[in-house]
């Protein structure tokens, strides 16, 4: 019967301090906490990988610029219809900037 009882104590003590140690973490200002942790972590990695996309247009958009200011082509495409669009698009440029086709 001793036996018994102290067993009954050691569950109920077990049981009382597992209830105490899930209730804090369940807390709503505890869940509110872990919740705006991840919040704002999600949103600074996305916030960081959107100004890596806006860094990488604005470098693409500059050789874009340089390229196109110079009459070459950035990437030369496998495309029998777009072959020597640069070259086409420098000469023409050239006679404008010679001016063969003054108005």
């Amino acid at each position: 019967m001793l036996r018994r009882l102290l067993w009954l104590g050691v569950g109920i003590g077990i049981g009382v301090a597992v209830i105490r140690v899930v209730s804090r973490k369940l807390a709503p200002s505890h869940l509110a906490g872990v919740a705006s942790e991840s919040i704002g972590g999600a949103a600074a990695s996305v916030r960081n990988f959107l100004d890596d996309v806006r860094d990488g247009m604005h470098e693409r958009e500059d050789e874009i610029r340089d390229a196109f200011a110079e009459g070459v082509a950035l990437d030369t495409p496998d495309l029998p219809w777009a072959r020597g669009v640069g070259e086409k698009f420098g000469a023409f440029r050239q006679q404008l900037e010679e001016g063969e086709f003054d108005r």
